[in-house]
């Protein structure tokens, strides 16, 4: 064998990466320790004579969670895989958000919440545990009638998770008028809520499209009628109960000034904000949220996360010139 240390190196390289050896039948064959094979490997890989290529449809996510990272100035962007097109990709954008959202929970933190079908198919996948010191704090108001997705029903299941101090708004998310929430705020309490929302260390929210699927209307908050006024006065969906148009900006209507819900300005200020949804229904609403309030993070699925690349494409290319 020859003693020149490049021949080595790429026998080495070559016994490990092609033959399939291990690094201690590498050293064997080559009359040599095994700290030196992995010296030699490192070597190998810095010169780039070893490349190594991930063949798999996992390397495609991580692309585009890098996409989506750099056309959404975001600090992290999680996607899940979908099998197929075909399916609702609310379980599977559920799993990863319970997974990612368990690993970010420490003591001492105050966390608000929103609400809708994919954080309430979140709780199953959340690792239950005592946090010392945690507070949840809903951000919007709660339905008079018993459903699934009432948000302080969310909020106080997700704060048992942790067995921490939950905080409610006690009044509807939509009220009659505007004079109403007004005294609602003023008189009733509701105020010192949102300040203390203010606090958060992060948020968990969701957002809705505008068809008569999505949660809102099933919900049986806003009616058949004022659904199709919103849409012709440009709402694309909503985000706790903001109605946006296409570019991100809130709506001139009434639900706009009569929802009990934390103001979008207040939402810009917390440090970590984790939105998390998904679906074809909702792609317009993920693009205008995504430009509204600026998460830091987005828990989605790899039809979405394409579907919103798509939309900003020209956005994204003028901010690469």
């Amino acid at each position: 064998m020859s003693n020149n240390p490049n021949d080595i190196r790429i026998r080495a390289a070559w016994l490990y990466y092609i033959e399939g050896m291990t690094q201690s039948d590498v050293a064997k064959s080559l009359g040599i320790n095994r700290i030196m094979v992995n010296r030699l490997l490192a070597e190998a890989k810095k010169r780039r004579e070893v490349i190594i290529k991930i063949n798999s449809e996992l390397s495609e996510l991580v692309k585009l969670q890098q996409d989506l990272k750099d056309c959404f100035n975001l600090n992290d962007a999680i996607i899940a895989p979908l099998e197929s097109d075909q399916n609702d990709p609310t379980a599977v954008i559920a799993a990863a958000a319970g997974n990612y959202v368990s690993n970010c929970i420490r003591s001492d933190m105050t966390i608000g919440v929103g609400w809708g079908k994919t954080l309430n198919a979140m709780l199953s996948y959340l690792e239950s545990r005592p946090v010392s010191g945690m507070r949840v704090i809903s951000l919007l108001g709660g339905i008079a009638q018993a459903k699934h997705f009432n948000p302080a029903e969310f909020a106080w299941q997700f704060a048992q998770h942790f067995e921490a101090e939950g905080y409610l708004i006690p009044a509807p998310a939509v009220v009659d008028s505007a004079q109403t929430k007004h005294a609602l705020l003023e008189n009733c309490g509701l105020e010192q809520v949102f300040q203390l929302a203010e606090s958060c260390d992060a948020v968990i929210f969701s957002c809705g499209g505008i068809t008569e699927l999505t949660t809102s209307y099933r919900s049986g908050h806003i009616s058949e009628s004022t659904r199709h006024d919103l849409i012709s006065s440009g709402a694309v969906g909503d985000c706790l109960y903001h109605f946006l148009d296409r570019h991100g900006q809130l709506i001139e209507h009434s639900v706009n000034k009569r929802s009990i819900s934390m103001p979008i300005e207040r939402l810009k200020l917390i440090p970590e904000k984790i939105l998390i949804s998904g679906g074809e229904e909702k792609i317009a609403i993920l693009h205008s949220t995504l430009r509204s309030l600026q998460p830091t993070v987005l828990i989605t699925d790899e039809r979405s996360a394409k579907a919103l690349l798509n939309k900003a494409n020209p956005v994204c290319n003028q901010v690469e010139k």
